[in-house]
């Protein structure tokens, strides 16, 4: 009996709370009160829609209100608006709110609502001094008029992307074919040096930012160079692929304005602007660089992919460069050569660095670290062979794989791993290096391949603290407390570090020079 009557009165309740369409209001008095006075929607792309923003009304009065009007000030707004769930008035008749203007909108005393706010505006609607393109929403009138400002950044850019063709299809980019001879492509297409709108597409300038939609291929016998301060974004699921026997060439410099260390750098990362996007990784795809292509790498900052260079035997000479947030590698090459200098990587799925199935390494005052929430990611992985997924496996010599005057470090106990086979040569060397193996427990270090942290003559370092400056931050500068400072071997000091500093007669361990500490 108490079950039934709890469930009849639960019932009376809802009929109740559901029978009421209206609640008694009196018109606001231009006391409403908001989250924020000025929405800033961040930067967005010519006509790409951006993120949507929140603000809070509160009626703190004791009064049910009745907004009358919650309307943008310009009726041709780029701006468009959601209140409380609704999209404004229904003027063309199709059931769809214009998203500009809200009548009679009714608030609970001591309560609250949201309101949405998008916008989708062109270079041409922003005002041409500063490119802002601004607004405001207007809340009742007269006397009792209250606004809130709306302003965003608008970036005009070069969009590259699939050519969607007049029989429905899209463009695509040839991999190759499989084992039963099939074409296998991917979303993507083959920059062009003549493209009607873009012109040489073969050259990225710094005049406006380049935003990638799907893969941008550098087809075979082509160079894509890329000019200092370069801006570069890719959409999700979209990247770069260079082509067998293409080439890249990104030529970025050091800044000559210590406060904009990165404004001559190229910057590869996602094309959400938006600040809480600036360090989420796996944004974007990866840089892939094809069997028999050639890149020359030179002061690029590549940050937030899931994957940031992808070599298959393929050369690359990187200098002056940092790739941070990958969501799984920093750089994973297979049969490949790498000449680096002046590297740095940070934060990785797996491993910042992982050289598989042989090749050929070398590695100058480079800086791999690996703070990756995860018990398996390593700094530094190296192997002569890779496991298929049939349990068999693929072997080739590592012909050398040195390391001069580099930092290996992380979260992990060991953030450097060798492994081997037999079958297959590997040649390895680690001199003036400060590593994290704090190996107790494993009995890895009893193996031979792992003489040079036991060799006081190599000038290892094991197990000290680099104190990194902030490694949330990417921030891998060290000064005169860290272990690595003064530490490296003069015989492969590169005279100026990652950002232009010149280094010491006796150098510091790592890519920065400790004088480049940021106070």
């Amino acid at each position: 009996m108490p079950k039934f009557i709890y469930i009849l009165f639960l019932g009376i309740l809802i009929s109740m709370s559901s029978c009421r369409k209206d609640f008694d209001t009196v018109p606001s008095s231009g006391n409403l009160q908001f989250s924020k006075d000025t929405v800033y929607l961040d930067t967005v792309f010519t006509n790409i829609g951006s993120s949507t923003y929140t603000l809070k009304v509160y009626n703190r009065s004791n009064k049910d209100i009745a907004i009358p009007t919650i309307k943008l000030k310009n009726a041709n707004s780029k701006y468009r608006m959601m209140v409380d769930g609704m999209t404004g008035e229904d003027k063309d008749g199709n059931g769809i709110g214009d998203g500009k203007s809200f009548n009679n909108v009714e608030l609970l005393a001591k309560d609250s609502l949201y309101i949405f706010i998008e916008t989708t505006a062109s270079i041409s609607d922003a005002n041409p001094t500063d490119f802002l393109y601004t607004d405001e929403i207007q809340f009742d009138s007269g006397s009792n008029l209250q606004k809130v400002n709306l302003v965003t950044l608008i970036q005009d850019a070069i969009f590259l992307y699939p050519q969607k063709f007049e029989n429905g299809t899209k463009e695509s980019l040839l991999l190759g074919v499989d084992k039963d001879n099939l074409e296998v492509r991917i979303n993507g297409f083959e920059l062009n040096e003549n493209d009607p709108i873009n012109g040489n597409e073969f050259h990225f300038t710094n005049k406006k930012p380049y935003v990638i939609y799907g893969y941008a291929g550098v087809p075979e016998g082509k160079i894509l160079k890329i000019d200092a301060g370069a801006r570069v974004h890719f959409h999700s699921e979209s990247g770069l692929i260079v082509q067998p026997k293409a080439q890249l060439r990104i030529n970025g410099t050091a800044s000559p304005n210590p406060d904009k260390p990165q404004e001559n750098e190229v910057i590869f990362e996602g094309d959400r602007l938006e600040p809480e996007f600036s360090d989420v990784p796996g944004q974007w795809g990866v840089v892939w660089l094809r069997d028999g292509s050639t890149s020359f790498v030179n002061h690029l900052t590549l940050k937030n992919a899931s994957l940031g260079f992808l070599m298959q035997k393929s050369d690359l000479t990187i200098t002056n460069s940092q790739i941070y947030n990958s969501s799984n590698y920093g750089i994973l090459a297979r049969v490949s050569t790498i000449l680096g200098e002046n590297v740095a990587i940070n934060y990785a799925g797996q491993a910042g660095l992982a050289c598989t199935i042989g090749g050929d390494y070398s590695f100058t005052h480079c800086t791999f670290n690996n703070n990756w929430n995860s018990s398996k990611q390593l700094s530094v992985y190296i192997s002569n062979f890779e496991k298929n997924e049939d349990e068999s496996i693929t072997v080739s010599n590592l012909d050398r794989a040195t390391f001069n005057n580099c930092i290996i470090y992380g979260s992990n106990n060991v953030e450097l791993f060798l492994d081997k086979v037999d079958s297959a040569s590997f040649n390895s060397s680690f001199e003036n290096c400060l590593i994290k193996f704090n190996d107790r427990g494993t009995g890895i270090a009893n193996d031979e391949i792992y003489n040079f942290i036991r060799n006081q003559e190599s000038g290892n370092i094991k197990n000290k603290e680099p104190k990194f400056y902030n490694v949330d931050q990417n921030k891998l500068n060290i000064d005169e407390t860290s272990s690595a400072f003064e530490k490296g071997n003069a015989k492969y000091r590169i005279p100026t570090d990652i950002l232009g500093i010149t280094r010491s007669l006796i150098p510091d361990i790592g890519a920065y020079q400790s004088a480049a500490f940021p106070k």
